[in-house]
């Protein structure tokens, strides 16, 4: 019994929290069920004449697949980019492209969340913040930074004068990855058409990434965020508009490395004073 207590707080731990049937399925069962039994040829029918030598070596060729089959494996992921990208151009205001990003079924993510995570605060303010993904407390919510990193933000923001009323909030993908598993390449690209939209709908004056995954999303940078952050980057909006990114240190990583959260502040302070000089 104290195995199986030890399995499940393991599972918890990981993330894996949300049941998605009543009870266990087997799935190796249903893989044998579905094999279909592999019947001899039968012994009239088998050919007792050798095969040609032109006809043994045109075989491996044939059994080849054609290369047009090889390069459509790539094909329903581009056509899942494409939807996102008209999906996320027909919307004119943030309520329109909150209902498009709903009703997008093109992400995988969407199917093991438990709540589309949309943005919170101001969208008028000056400054959004822009993290990488939800966590569990954000996905059960469906509300960003709202768990131990976001009590942590919240922190972060007083201390420069700022509170939730008065910035922004979003994320590069609005629904929980399973076990907070780090988002993959296919699916960040699949999201961008709707976090690029909605920030060229917020319009802010200044962008501050929250963590490495955002800030590479949003500069399309190469280096770590512990070489990004304290130094102002650029986001180039689908219209053109350069908008300033600062890059810096995820709070749920300060929450991990209290000693970095000294570079944090500098970031934070950095922020400050260059929305003060746009704002004034």
């Amino acid at each position: 019994m104290s195995t199986l207590s030890e399995i499940l707080h393991f599972y918890a731990e990981a993330g894996v929290n949300t049941p998605l049937d009543e009870a266990p399925v087997d799935r190796f069962s249903q893989v044998d069920t579905k094999r279909a039994p592999t019947q001899p040829a039968p012994a009239a029918a088998r050919s007792t004449v050798a095969p040609s030598p032109v006809a043994a070596k045109s075989a491996p060729e044939a059994a080849a697949p054609a290369p047009s089959t090889l390069s459509k494996a790539s094909v329903p992921d581009d056509a899942k980019i494409a939807m996102a990208r008209q999906m996320a151009a027909s919307a004119t205001t943030l309520e329109e492209l909150r209902e498009q990003l709903a009703a997008f079924d093109g992400c995988n993510l969407k199917f093991t969340a438990k709540n589309l995570v949309f943005a919170d605060g101001n969208p008028q303010a000056s400054i959004m913040f822009v993290g990488e993904a939800p966590g569990r407390e954000e996905d059960l919510e469906g509300v960003p930074f709202i768990g131990r990193s976001g009590q942590l933000l919240d922190r972060m923001f007083a201390a420069i004068g700022l509170d939730r009323q008065s910035v922004y909030i979003a994320n590069t993908i609005p629904w929980r990855p399973p076990g907070n598993r780090t988002p993959t390449p296919l699916e960040t690209e699949i999201c961008r058409p709707f976090f690029e939209r909605q920030i060229e709908l917020a319009n802010p004056k200044l962008l501050v990434a929250l963590g490495g995954p955002a800030a590479k999303a949003l500069t399309n940078a190469t280096e770590g965020i512990l070489r990004l952050r304290g130094n102002w980057k650029t986001h180039l909006t689908v219209s053109g508009n350069q908008i300033p990114v600062m890059p810096t240190l995820h709070p749920a990583y300060l929450l991990r490395n209290s000693a970095q959260k000294r570079f944090a502040w500098r970031d934070f302070v950095n922020v400050k004073l260059r929305l003060r000089a746009l704002t004034d």
